[in-house]
Protein backbone atom coordinates (compact mmCIF):
# COMPACT_ATOMS: atom_id res chain seq x y z
CA UNK A 1 0.00 0.00 0.00
CA UNK A 2 1.12 3.21 -0.77
CA UNK A 3 2.02 5.58 2.20
CA UNK A 4 0.31 8.77 2.42
CA UNK A 5 1.48 12.38 4.21
CA UNK A 6 -0.71 15.12 4.52
CA UNK A 7 0.95 18.35 5.66
CA UNK A 8 0.67 21.94 6.17
CA UNK A 9 -2.41 20.77 8.53
CA UNK A 10 -3.19 24.00 10.79
CA UNK A 11 -6.75 22.76 12.15
CA UNK A 12 -7.58 19.86 14.07
CA UNK A 13 -10.79 19.29 11.84
CA UNK A 14 -8.57 18.94 8.87
CA UNK A 15 -6.32 16.38 11.19
CA UNK A 16 -8.99 14.61 11.58
CA UNK A 17 -9.88 14.07 7.98
CA UNK A 18 -7.10 13.26 7.46
CA UNK A 19 -6.81 10.73 9.85
CA UNK A 20 -10.07 9.10 9.08
CA UNK A 21 -9.31 9.24 5.00
CA UNK A 22 -6.50 6.82 6.02
CA UNK A 23 -2.89 8.90 5.87
CA UNK A 24 -0.44 7.51 7.22
CA UNK A 25 1.35 10.98 8.36
CA UNK A 26 0.07 14.34 9.84
CA UNK A 27 2.62 17.30 8.68
CA UNK A 28 2.67 20.62 10.78
CA UNK A 29 5.30 23.48 10.10
CA UNK A 30 7.36 24.90 12.18
CA UNK A 31 9.56 26.47 9.72
CA UNK A 32 9.81 30.41 10.55
CA UNK A 33 8.37 32.96 8.07
CA UNK A 34 6.80 30.88 5.61
CA UNK A 35 3.09 30.67 5.17
CA UNK A 36 1.31 27.46 7.05
CA UNK A 37 3.87 27.62 10.07
CA UNK A 38 2.53 27.15 12.95
CA UNK A 39 3.51 28.84 16.18
CA UNK A 40 4.77 26.23 18.85
CA UNK A 41 1.61 27.07 21.42
CA UNK A 42 -1.02 27.03 18.34
CA UNK A 43 0.52 23.69 17.32
CA UNK A 44 0.56 22.20 20.75
CA UNK A 45 -3.17 23.50 20.59
CA UNK A 46 -4.20 21.83 17.72
CA UNK A 47 -2.42 18.73 17.41
CA UNK A 48 -4.24 18.30 21.25
CA UNK A 49 -7.22 18.65 20.16
CA UNK A 50 -6.75 16.27 16.98
CA UNK A 51 -5.30 13.59 19.91
CA UNK A 52 -7.98 13.88 21.80
CA UNK A 53 -10.27 12.41 19.53
CA UNK A 54 -7.51 9.83 17.98
CA UNK A 55 -6.72 9.23 21.11
CA UNK A 56 -4.41 5.94 19.91
CA UNK A 57 -3.05 4.32 16.82
CA UNK A 58 -3.55 6.45 13.68
CA UNK A 59 -1.10 8.28 11.82
CA UNK A 60 2.78 10.03 12.89
CA UNK A 61 2.37 13.34 13.62
CA UNK A 62 5.23 15.20 12.13
CA UNK A 63 7.06 18.46 12.84
CA UNK A 64 8.53 20.48 9.88
CA UNK A 65 11.72 22.48 10.38
CA UNK A 66 14.53 23.62 8.69
CA UNK A 67 17.62 25.07 9.94
CA UNK A 68 16.47 25.22 13.90
CA UNK A 69 18.63 25.10 16.76
CA UNK A 70 18.62 21.25 17.53
CA UNK A 71 17.73 21.98 21.20
CA UNK A 72 14.70 24.02 20.07
CA UNK A 73 13.39 20.98 17.65
CA UNK A 74 13.96 18.67 20.56
CA UNK A 75 12.04 20.58 22.68
CA UNK A 76 9.17 21.51 20.49
CA UNK A 77 8.73 17.36 19.35
CA UNK A 78 8.45 16.91 23.84
CA UNK A 79 6.04 19.73 23.88
CA UNK A 80 3.77 19.08 20.52
CA UNK A 81 3.55 15.75 20.91
CA UNK A 82 5.32 14.93 18.02
CA UNK A 83 5.98 11.28 16.64
CA UNK A 84 8.87 12.81 14.15
CA UNK A 85 10.49 15.23 13.17
CA UNK A 86 10.98 16.44 8.97
CA UNK A 87 13.89 18.47 8.63
CA UNK A 88 13.65 21.02 5.59
CA UNK A 89 17.29 22.50 5.91
CA UNK A 90 20.18 22.24 5.86
CA UNK A 91 20.96 20.15 8.92
CA UNK A 92 23.80 17.13 8.10
CA UNK A 93 23.76 13.55 9.69
CA UNK A 94 25.33 14.16 12.60
CA UNK A 95 22.58 16.78 13.38
CA UNK A 96 20.02 13.90 12.69
CA UNK A 97 21.40 11.63 14.73
CA UNK A 98 20.27 13.64 17.76
CA UNK A 99 16.85 14.45 17.19
CA UNK A 100 15.03 12.59 20.04
CA UNK A 101 12.46 10.85 17.70
CA UNK A 102 12.49 9.48 14.22
CA UNK A 103 13.06 11.41 11.29
CA UNK A 104 12.32 12.07 7.58
CA UNK A 105 14.83 14.17 5.95
CA UNK A 106 13.53 15.88 2.62
CA UNK A 107 16.26 15.78 -0.39
CA UNK A 108 15.62 18.79 -2.77
CA UNK A 109 15.60 17.77 -6.82
CA UNK A 110 17.59 20.09 -8.94
CA UNK A 111 15.62 20.06 -12.26
CA UNK A 112 18.46 21.81 -13.95
CA UNK A 113 18.37 19.49 -17.35
CA UNK A 114 21.54 17.13 -15.96
CA UNK A 115 19.55 14.00 -15.31
CA UNK A 116 21.97 11.79 -15.20
CA UNK A 117 24.42 13.81 -12.53
CA UNK A 118 20.95 14.68 -10.66
CA UNK A 119 19.49 11.01 -10.62
CA UNK A 120 23.37 10.15 -9.37
CA UNK A 121 23.31 13.09 -6.43
CA UNK A 122 19.89 12.18 -5.70
CA UNK A 123 20.48 8.30 -5.11
CA UNK A 124 23.76 8.85 -3.08
CA UNK A 125 21.79 11.67 -0.71
CA UNK A 126 18.74 8.97 0.09
CA UNK A 127 20.97 5.69 0.70
CA UNK A 128 22.68 7.99 3.16
CA UNK A 129 19.33 8.91 4.47
CA UNK A 130 18.32 5.63 4.45
CA UNK A 131 21.67 3.93 5.76
CA UNK A 132 20.79 6.76 9.00
CA UNK A 133 17.60 4.67 9.58
CA UNK A 134 15.49 7.48 8.45
CA UNK A 135 12.92 8.50 6.02
CA UNK A 136 13.78 10.51 2.68
CA UNK A 137 11.42 13.07 1.04
CA UNK A 138 11.97 14.22 -2.25
CA UNK A 139 10.78 17.59 -3.35
CA UNK A 140 11.72 20.53 -6.17
CA UNK A 141 14.52 22.64 -5.29
CA UNK A 142 13.35 26.12 -4.90
CA UNK A 143 16.12 29.00 -4.28
CA UNK A 144 15.57 30.02 -0.36
CA UNK A 145 12.55 27.54 0.05
CA UNK A 146 12.56 25.27 3.50
CA UNK A 147 9.62 23.10 2.98
CA UNK A 148 7.00 22.49 0.20
CA UNK A 149 7.34 24.41 -3.22
CA UNK A 150 4.11 23.26 -4.62
CA UNK A 151 5.85 22.41 -7.92
CA UNK A 152 6.61 19.30 -9.41
CA UNK A 153 10.22 17.85 -10.63
CA UNK A 154 11.39 15.83 -13.05
CA UNK A 155 9.31 12.46 -12.02
CA UNK A 156 12.00 10.01 -14.24
CA UNK A 157 14.59 10.64 -11.63
CA UNK A 158 12.35 9.71 -8.71
CA UNK A 159 11.53 6.84 -10.43
CA UNK A 160 15.24 5.58 -11.14
CA UNK A 161 15.85 6.58 -7.11
CA UNK A 162 12.54 4.08 -6.62
CA UNK A 163 14.58 1.06 -7.83
CA UNK A 164 17.21 1.26 -5.24
CA UNK A 165 15.46 2.75 -2.15
CA UNK A 166 12.06 4.05 -0.49
CA UNK A 167 11.10 7.28 -0.43
CA UNK A 168 8.05 9.68 -0.04
CA UNK A 169 7.24 11.81 -3.17
CA UNK A 170 6.68 15.44 -2.31
CA UNK A 171 6.11 18.47 -4.66
CA UNK A 172 3.04 19.58 -6.84
CA UNK A 173 0.66 16.39 -6.25
CA UNK A 174 -3.16 16.95 -6.63
CA UNK A 175 -5.96 14.60 -7.30
CA UNK A 176 -5.47 15.38 -11.25
CA UNK A 177 -1.76 13.40 -11.33
CA UNK A 178 -1.38 11.75 -8.11
CA UNK A 179 -2.47 8.67 -9.96
CA UNK A 180 -0.16 9.06 -12.77
CA UNK A 181 2.76 9.73 -9.77
CA UNK A 182 2.00 6.24 -8.48
CA UNK A 183 2.21 4.61 -11.50
CA UNK A 184 5.07 6.24 -13.10
CA UNK A 185 7.17 6.70 -10.20
CA UNK A 186 6.24 3.70 -7.52
CA UNK A 187 7.34 5.45 -4.70
CA UNK A 188 6.97 4.18 -1.21
CA UNK A 189 4.72 6.75 -0.07
CA UNK A 190 3.51 10.48 -1.63
CA UNK A 191 3.04 13.86 0.59
CA UNK A 192 0.99 16.24 -0.47
CA UNK A 193 -0.09 20.14 0.73
CA UNK A 194 -1.51 22.26 -1.77
CA UNK A 195 -2.42 20.13 -3.53
CA UNK A 196 -5.60 19.44 -1.15
CA UNK A 197 -6.30 22.77 -0.73
CA UNK A 198 -8.82 25.81 -2.14
CA UNK A 199 -8.02 29.16 -1.64
CA UNK A 200 -4.40 27.87 0.02
CA UNK A 201 -7.09 26.37 3.04
CA UNK A 202 -7.38 22.55 3.12
CA UNK A 203 -10.43 21.59 2.06
CA UNK A 204 -12.06 18.68 3.73
CA UNK A 205 -13.34 17.26 0.25
CA UNK A 206 -9.79 17.31 -1.78
CA UNK A 207 -8.42 15.38 1.13
CA UNK A 208 -10.74 13.05 1.18
CA UNK A 209 -10.81 12.65 -2.18
CA UNK A 210 -6.78 12.12 -2.81
CA UNK A 211 -6.59 9.66 0.18
CA UNK A 212 -9.12 7.51 -1.65
CA UNK A 213 -7.28 7.75 -5.27
CA UNK A 214 -3.45 6.98 -3.07
CA UNK A 215 -5.56 4.02 -1.47
CA UNK A 216 -7.14 2.69 -4.93
CA UNK A 217 -3.16 1.83 -5.70
CA UNK A 218 -1.63 -1.89 -4.09
CA UNK A 219 1.98 -2.11 -2.41
CA UNK A 220 4.30 -0.17 -5.36
CA UNK A 221 6.96 -3.14 -4.68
Amino acid sequence: MTRLKICGLREARHARAAADAGADFLGFVFVPGVRRQLPESEGRRVIDEYRDSHPSGGPKVVGLFANQPLEEVNRMAKSCGLDMVQLCGDELPDYWEQVDVPVIRQIKVRDDGQHDRTTALVTESVAEVVAHGHIASLDSHKSGSHGGTGRKFDWSIASKVAGHHDFLLAGGLDLDNVNDAIESVAPWGVDVSSGVETNAVKDLEKITAFASRVRAHGDPG
